[in-house]
């Protein structure tokens, strides 16, 4: 079984904030299948095709907890982390199959958690701050003139989930390098809107 984990904080006033581009990922994913998460304890869960998607309901620094948990369940062939990058402009998508934490509270905690970093990851920009403390910008909300841009985002990161879910990591990357180029327009076009 493949396990993808969207990272982001619990709670609604966290919902919109930068760093909880892992779950609006998955949120709008699971929506396109028209299927809903399940509750447990460390996390909102959902199984389809032989695929665990997992939302934390743990705060982003704990995140490993819930991998943790969910490894005490289920038999995981692999990982797939979907978490929010500042080093990157917003919407701006980049995916590796192994890495260190880039500082990332929520992938150190999982790399801790794992004794690894050998996991896949989708990183998504979310920008950088100008002059704003970075605790304070992650956990600022988009901009609308951002969530439009992000919606294209998701489009293409639709499309690379079911492509994970019904094959591999190598697919998925393919089908990036296919799109990656004309997601870049879109995103481009959206800006001057």
């Amino acid at each position: 079984m493949k396990l993808v984990v969207g990272l982001g904080n619990p709670g609604k006033k966290y919902k919109y904030n930068r760093h909880n581009i892992g779950f609006a990922v998955l949120d709008s994913y699971i929506k396109k299948l028209d299927l809903k998460f399940k509750r447990r304890t460390k996390y909102d869960y959902l199984i389809s095709d032989d695929v665990l998607f997992i939302k934390p309901k743990i705060y982003m620094n704990r995140s490993g907890d819930a991998v943790t948990s969910v490894l005490t369940k289920y038999r995981i062939d692999e990982i797939l982390v979907i978490v929010d990058d500042i080093h990157l402009p917003i919407g701006e998508i980049r995916i590796r199959k192994d890495g260190g934490n880039g500082g990332h509270n929520g992938l150190k905690s999982i790399v801790d958690a794992l004794g690894s970093s050998q996991f896949g990851r989708i990183r998504i920009g979310v920008g950088s701050p100008i002059e704003k403390d970075l605790s304070n910008y992650v956990l600022s909300d988009f901009s609308k003139k951002e969530v439009s841009k992000l919606n294209v985002v998701f489009d293409l990161l639709n499309i690379l989930l079911e492509d994970y879910r019904n094959s591999d990591f190598n697919q998925m990357i393919n089908k990036y390098s296919k799109y990656k180029k004309s997601y870049s327009e879109k995103i481009l076009e959206s800006q001057d809107q």
